[in-house]
């Protein structure tokens, strides 16, 4: 009881102190006009595109010559009801690929693990929000391709999605 006692005291504590400075901020022109911009920056920071760090990976394996897989690859002009769908095919097939690195012990294992866990960790963020055409394809549907093929559509459609 005590705790949540002394947690009170330092709620009612920082009431004050925000009410006191934080208002007094905003009595005033020049208070007003940080309010907005420090409303304002994270949005325009939190704006660069969530595939970012895949596509740096993608840059990084496009080149690798001991990756020699066929891999089902997802159109690339595919309508935009279908995108999240084709954004899985393509993760679900790098499983396909770290598989064969971790067998082959290709140089580029990390790079693919990255776009595995990054692009798994998107989806999931995406799940709740998602529905899925029922006139999407599977992913076994899709054309095989090598894997330069496969890399090249990849990059494509995550610039797509970073538009």
């Amino acid at each position: 009881q005590k705790t949540h006692l002394k947690s009170i005291c330092l709620q009612y504590h920082l009431y004050l102190l925000l009410n006191s400075h934080f208002f007094c901020l905003l009595k005033n022109e020049m208070g007003l006009i940080i309010f907005f911009l420090c409303a304002y920056v994270p949005r325009t920071a939190a704006g660069h595109c969530k595939w970012a760090e895949v596509l740096k990976d993608l840059e990084q394996i496009k080149t690798s010559k001991d990756i020699d897989v066929s891999l089902y690859t997802a159109n690339t002009d595919e309508d935009v009801k279908c995108q999240e769908p084709v954004m899985r095919c393509f993760f679900l097939e790098t499983k396909v690929i770290l598989q064969e690195c971790l067998t082959i012990k290709c140089s580029k294992t990390q790079d693919v693990l990255n776009i595995w866990k990054n692009g798994n960790a998107s989806l999931e963020n995406n799940k709740s929000n998602s529905t899925t055409s029922a006139k999407c394809k599977e992913c076994e549907e899709y054309e095989e391709k090598n894997f330069t093929e496969f890399i090249q559509s990849f990059v494509k459609v995550i610039q797509k999605e970073c538009k």
